[in-house]
């Protein structure tokens, strides 16, 4: 028989569980998964469909035979979610066995190696695709032109808008901007170079997943809105310094931002608790982009600033903490 365990009071009651809010995520991405399917075809569906069996398959895997836990846990809908972002990190054209090996770091390494699901400490999907990126850089670094709706390994590849932002920069000539796609263009997703990434490649997709999470609470606006905010602000102010640098719309609107900002960045074991804090880390993720995107060895630099962010985030909870309650603020 289970022990009957009585909390103190008071007791607040709720509708959230793991499965609502892992299950309203899928849904709010299913915009995004639509129009990848939509724009790089075949591909999209092979690399998304790989990554969420593998993501389920080694969860299930490693609860049974090497935690030997009777419960499994792969209902709960975080697994499936997992595979789902990390298929929509990746390019249309990646061999399956690659997705495979991210499968298994995000899973493994990523999740199980901290006790799983509200113990890991890094976002389980990036650390997927940042072991990739540094293992294979050609593969993750190819990025197939949309419109090729039955290539798959064989898809013409070209240049991502960062792709062509870093080649401003190094080269110092503003005019290799002007083969940036439109505002609009990018809105949408119509992208006549490489498309990029599954996820990233049409901003109002992903905003259409923002208004639904809002929407039933699933988080709120802080993170997603000071990492926006302050890529914009940001990369507005080197605009205006150097025309080099491309201008702050085109910069939020390419690359894995809005799809970091939005759905990798708040993930809740990852980022910080209190409205205080969310706001400090993302800010900082917001930084750290920009000064990787402009300055480091990759054009993508979302990844890597909220992975290190992530290592942050129990320093942040430590000394931004909410309210104890019934305690009276000291400024009143």
């Amino acid at each position: 028989m289970g022990k009957l365990i009585v909390s103190l009071s008071p007791h607040a009651h709720g509708t959230d569980t793991v499965e609502r809010n892992m299950y309203g995520v899928i849904i709010a991405l299913l915009p995004a998964l639509l129009v990848s399917f939509y724009f790089f075809g075949i591909g999209s569906a092979i690399v998304c469909a790989t990554s969420v069996a593998a993501c389920v398959l080694f969860e299930w895997a490693i609860n049974k035979f090497m935690l030997k836990n009777e419960r499994t846990t792969i209902c709960d809908g975080s697994a499936i979610l997992t595979g789902l972002l990390l298929g929509m990190n990746l390019p249309s054209n990646l061999p399956i066995w690659i997705i495979i090996i991210g499968a298994l770091f995000a899973i493994g390494v990523g999740k199980m190696t901290f006790g799983g699901l509200g113990n890991n400490l890094f976002n389980p999907a990036l650390v997927g695709r940042c072991a990739l990126l540094v293992a294979f850089p050609a593969q993750m670094t190819t990025w197939p032109k949309i419109g090729q709706h039955w290539a798959y390994l064989d898809a013409e590849t070209g240049a991502t808008p960062l792709t062509i932002m870093q080649d401003a920069i190094k080269h110092g000539d503003a005019s290799i901007l002007e083969k940036l796609p439109s505002s609009l263009d990018l809105f949408i997703g119509n992208h006549p170079a490489g498309g990029g990434a599954l996820g990233e490649i049409c901003a109002l997709a992903l905003l259409l997943g923002l208004a639904y999470m809002l929407w039933q609470k699933i988080i709120t606006w802080h993170i997603p809105v000071s990492i926006i905010g302050t890529v914009f602000v940001f990369s507005g102010l080197m605009h205006l310094a150097n025309p080099v640098y491309a201008d702050p719309v085109s910069v939020c609107l390419s690359g894995g931002l809005m799809l970091g900002a939005i759905f990798m960045a708040t993930d809740y074991v990852t980022s910080p608790m209190t409205a205080k804090g969310q706001l400090i880390y993302g800010v900082a993720i917001g930084v750290l982009t920009v000064v990787i995107r402009n300055w480091g060895a990759y054009p993508e630099g979302m990844s890597f600033a909220i992975l290190i962010m992530n290592a942050f985030t129990p320093l942040i909870n430590n000394y931004v903490k909410p309210t104890r309650f019934g305690e009276v603020p000291a400024n009143k």
